[in-house]
Formats: C-alpha cells, structure tokens, sequence
C-alpha cells in the first residue's frame, strides 16, 4: 500500500500519545507484526539460534508427516503446511538463507521417509506432489543463485542430497525431465548462472505448475 506525503507528514505530527494508541490498535490487528517486533525486541534468540530450533522441528516433524501420510497427495498438503511454518519463520526473522536452507532440508527429510508412498501409486496419483518437490527445488536454485558466491558453499551436501533423493525416485526423475531441471545441477553442485531465466521461460511454457 502507497501512502500520500501529505498523509505520512500528518501522521508523523500527531502527538505521541495518538502514535502509541495508533500503534497498540494496528498491532491487535497484525499477529505478524506482533511476533516480528517481539524477535526484534525482546527475543534472547538471534537468527541462527532460531534457525537451529527449526532444523530440529523439520527433521521431526518431516519424518512424521512422510511416515503417517495415507498418500502423495496428502503428503503435498502437509509438506505445503511445513512451508508455511518455514515461511513464518523467514517473515518474523528476514532469514533468507534459511528459506533455502531449511526448504532443502524439508524436502530432503520428506524424501527420505516417503519411499513407501511412492511404491504404492501410479504417475497420475503422484504427479502434484512430484510437480510440488520440483516447482519447489527450481525455486531454491534461483535464491541461492541470487546469494554471495561464497554461500553456495554452504550448500555443497545438502543440494547434492537431495539431487540423489530425486533421481533414485523414477516418478520424480520423469517430472523433472519434463519440467527442464537438470537434476545434474544439485549433483554436480553446479548452478547455471541464468537459472532465473530458464525458471522464468520454463513457465511461460505452462510448466512447474
């Protein structure tokens, strides 16, 4: 939302006790506003040790929702319940690098605990979540490629894992043929330098979706 000078000026001259009433009703409405100012303010958690208590609830949590689900598509929904906590995470701390970090060890974890799930369905039943795994692992691709040059050494294991995890799932490996990633790319820990471009033409084809 864009707000008018005249609106930022009139609202920055209202009298300190208007501000803090102001304040106080806008936090009541904004449960994100309210945890990001907390971790800002008065959190005894830094980034990396709110990190480090999600590493720990996407390994738990991973595993259990990979193990009990009844089927891949189930599996889609509770994996896209998972991002959502790993999208909270980055919204309360700005942890961009765990958007990547922990999106890999998501996957990677799901992977690990669903061969099961793969062995009982068909390519049409398992199709979403493969589209999902794929849609999801191109994304990252292109966030780490926007990164310094020297983090993507801080993914030299996980992306090869989880390259490993897709080509040894015969369903996975046709969609991501199908839909243009080059599973060589994790493997190889090579990341084309346009990957955002081949992302973005790869779409406009009606694929990863």
């Amino acid at each position: 939302m864009k707000f008018s000078k005249e609106f930022k000026e009139a609202v920055l001259h209202l009298s300190e006790k208007e501000k803090d009433k102001l304040l106080i009703r806008l936090l009541k409405k904004d449960q994100n506003l309210v945890n990001r100012l907390y971790f800002e303010l008065l959190d005894d958690k830094d980034v990396d040790d709110r990190r480090a208590i999600m590493e720990e609830y996407i390994l738990k949590k991973g595993k259990e929702i990979a193990e009990n689900a009844k089927s891949l598509n189930q599996l889609k929904v509770l994996t896209s319940f998972l991002s959502g906590d790993i999208s909270e995470h980055v919204r309360i701390t700005k942890d961009k690098f765990g958007e990547v970090s922990l999106t890999l060890l998501m996957l990677s974890t799901i992977l690990t605990h669903a061969n099961h799930l793969f062995k009982n369905t068909n390519y049409v039943k398992a199709r979403k979540f493969c589209v999902y795994v794929i849609a999801r692992t191109f994304k990252m691709l292109v966030l780490i490629e926007q990164m310094h040059k020297d983090l993507l050494l801080e993914f030299e294991d996980a992306l090869p894992q989880l390259g490993n995890l897709i080509a040894e799932k015969p369903f996975l490996m046709e969609t991501a043929i199908h839909h243009g990633l080059d599973i060589n790319w994790l493997i190889q820990h090579e990341i084309p330098e346009h990957i955002a471009e081949i992302q973005k033409q790869i779409k406009a084809q009606g694929f990863l979706r």
